[in-house]
């Protein structure tokens, strides 16, 4: 496929879609429900996904109310992803070849997640993927988060660039709505959560892998 115009720049969600850390927190969070006598349903952890963290410890005082200290149940959630991720999380496929693209054309590229700066550096770090972006933008240097546009808003001048010359790469629905929002060419590379109808109408394209999108982006520039 080819892409609707050319792509000067490419802004990155980080979880689900670079590293494969949505599975990994699902699975603590249900396993750490159910050590605890209740059940935590696929539903509410969908809903979560792409949002600020805040917002997702809303979702889960109104899930559980009374019945749990949500803040000690996030504490030892917590833990059981860290011993996960001891064990090393995997990157998404098609990762490292997408970004040998990059430096080939020499494209900038940012990332734009819901996630805090030192959740950025902790899963991306040992993985070696820090240097390969020009901008990190994470939670706190924006004043919205998804579904709104700001984290995108703020990549695109980190790196100098207008929105609409910006390809968005997104595995969530909030962040394809926020990507959307901002005005530039969404892709969505689906992870926890299959493209809906609402949300393959706000892309340019539904990718199976990062492979399918280097391989849109090789034929966009092809004569």
């Amino acid at each position: 496929m080819r892409l609707p115009r050319p792509v000067v720049g490419v802004v990155f969600d980080m979880d689900g879609l670079l590293i494969d850390t949505e599975t990994a927190w699902r699975d603590a969070q249900m396993d750490e429900a159910r050590a605890c006598g209740h059940d935590l349903p696929l539903s509410v952890v969908h809903s979560m996904i792409g949002l600020p963290w805040p917002q997702n410890q809303d979702k889960l005082r109104e899930h559980f109310g009374t019945r749990i200290d949500v803040e000690a149940y996030i504490e030892a959630a917590g833990r059981r992803y860290q011993a996960v991720k001891h064990r090393g999380v995997a990157l998404k496929t098609g990762v490292v070849e997408l970004l040998d693209l990059l430096d080939a054309l020499d494209l900038p590229r940012a990332i734009a997640t819901s996630s805090a700066r030192p959740v950025v550096i902790d899963h991306l770090g040992p993985a070696g993927l820090l240097p390969r972006f020009h901008a990190i933008v994470a939670q706190g240097d924006y004043a919205r988060g998804k579904p709104h546009p700001d984290p995108f808003l703020t990549a695109a001048k980190a790196i100098g660039l207008s929105p609409g010359d910006c390809l968005a790469l997104e595995d969530s629905h909030n962040g394809v709505r926020s990507a959307h929002a901002a005005g530039m060419m969404t892709v969505m590379v689906p992870d926890l959560l299959p493209a809906t109808a609402e949300i393959g109408g706000l892309c340019v394209a539904v990718l199976e892998t990062l492979h399918h999108v280097r391989e849109a982006l090789i034929a966009s520039r092809a004569p």
